[in-house]
């Protein structure tokens, strides 16, 4: 049963961490290593699966290993970020969802720019 558990939340972090791809509210990374942890702790296959994904594969491998993340894949991602918040704001339009999102934004902005960069 605990198997089980561990599978279906596996499989929900990585559901939210793969929309937060595109949603800038969820943050990818931890979402995906949750996952991570939750199939390597409940069933061999499935994190051997999640570690050869082509998308979360590497991520998840240099997060493990303190390897970091390219300098391009920072500034890529630290766009996108800014992107998708911008358009948020512009669509809710309301102080208090400009306030969160910029409190989000900067503390994202901020996790990424610590991580260590690859060379």
């Amino acid at each position: 049963m605990k198997k089980l558990v561990l599978a279906i939340l596996g499989f929900i972090f990585l559901t939210l961490g793969a929309v937060g791809i595109v949603i800038p509210l969820l943050p990818t990374t931890p979402l995906v290593l949750f996952a991570a942890i939750c199939f390597s702790s409940c069933h061999k296959g499935l994190e051997t699966w999640l570690l050869e994904s082509r998308l979360f594969g590497p991520f998840i491998e240099n997060y493990r290993t303190g390897q970091g993340i390219s300098k391009k894949r920072k500034i890529a991602s630290i766009a996108f970020l800014w992107a998708g918040l911008t358009a948020s704001m512009i669509i809710l339009h309301t102080l208090a969802a400009i306030f969160i999102l910029l409190a989000i934004g900067i503390s994202v902005t901020i996790h990424i720019l610590m991580i260590k960069s690859k060379t």
